[in-house]
């Protein structure tokens, strides 16, 4: 997210109504407009989709048999195959940069990817990339998948390989963020990496959340720092009614609200702007920051230094799980009500 949004989200962390103007003024969704999301038309005009509907045409009739299926459709394995995410997994078996896919097909399947992240973050995933397929080009070790039809109702389309799952479904999942859970990681320079992270894009998320633990009085800290992490694939909607761990972000100050907002805007900045405003959109739904838990977490701390790796925001249909050690794992679930099932393998 831009600098202009993180100091609009910074002028008066107190006062919720006001957070809300300072998004909206700069295009972040607010509580109206996430019910605008929810009432949308399947929208293909969007770049990523409109590359899905251009590659789905571009498809022979087997590969459709091989990469395409019904919006329902079940795996033995992982049931509910359009939803399920995990932290390494191939959706079908063809890889993108292979002989199974044209030339030109494989550029669409490039310019989805392209259209789903940042701009600013687009050659920090290429190296995320490089580094998690020992040096492979981009779409070496990552293959898709389409569900439904592109153009003519509900279509999901879903990329996955090694510490990346995105999707682009044009709002056919009408009550989720990003088309349903995602998951991205890093491990930059070794499996197993060391307490600064070494040239992993993601830390600096870390960063961010270890500063609001550093503002926390001791009191706090107590309730903030729990001594096992739960879980990585442990990213299921507890709702209103959940218990949470943690320290509630209604109990912290002004000071550490504010830090914690920046958190947020850098949690959701890699992404494109359109998943970024629904994301805050579904949050502010079920009560904005102000409805979530703060947790950082003993168990996994590198080097001991008290940095924490692990650490996850939650609120009821909010969760966004950073697993730093041995490397980076985050797992994001995020939808505008707690009724939506996980589907998820760690």
């Amino acid at each position: 997210m831009s600098d202009s949004l993180s100091k609009n989200l910074e002028s008066n962390p107190l006062n919720r109504r006001d957070f809300i103007k300072s998004v909206s003024a700069i295009g972040v969704a607010t509580a109206a407009s996430g019910a605008q999301f929810a009432k949308a038309a399947i929208d293909t005009s969007k770049p990523a989709e409109t590359a899905v509907k251009g590659l789905y045409e571009s498809l022979t009739d087997s590969q459709r048999k091989e990469i395409c299926f019904d919006w329902d459709h079940k795996d033995p394995n992982r049931g509910l195959l359009r939803t399920f995410v995990s932290n390494n997994w191939q959706i079908t078996k063809p890889q993108i940069r292979s002989e199974y896919y044209s030339k030109k097909q494989q550029d669409i399947i490039h310019d989805i990817f392209k259209g789903l992240v940042n701009p600013e973050w687009y050659s920090k995933f290429l190296k995320q990339l490089k580094d998690d397929t020992n040096g492979k080009e981009w779409g070496a070790d990552q293959s898709i998948a389409i569900f439904g039809k592109p153009g003519s109702g509900k279509f999901e389309f879903v990329l996955t390989g090694r510490h990346m799952t995105l999707r682009a479904d044009g709002n056919s999942e009408e009550s989720v963020a990003f088309g349903g859970p995602i998951f991205y990681g890093h491990a930059a320079d070794t499996f197993n990496e060391g307490p600064d992270h070494k040239g992993n894009i993601f830390w600096p998320q870390a960063l961010k959340a270890n500063k609001v633990y550093q503002l926390l009085s001791d009191d706090q800290k107590k309730i903030a720092l729990i001594e096992k992490a739960p879980a990585e694939s442990a990213v299921e909607f507890k709702g209103k009614d959940g218990k949470f761990s943690g320290i509630p972000v209604n109990k912290l100050d002004a000071s550490q609200k504010k830090e914690l907002q920046g958190v947020l805007s850098g949690l959701i900045e890699p992404f494109r702007m359109d998943d970024q405003n629904e994301a805050m959109a579904c949050l502010e739904k079920q009560g904005g920051l102000d409805s979530c838990n703060l947790s950082f977490y003993k168990q996994g701390d590198i080097g001991k230094d008290g940095v924490w790796d692990n650490w996850r925001l939650e609120g009821p249909s909010f969760v966004w799980y950073f697993r730093g050690s041995p490397h980076v794992h985050v797992w994001v679930n995020v939808a505008d009500n707690s009724s939506i099932k996980l589907n998820a393998k760690g």
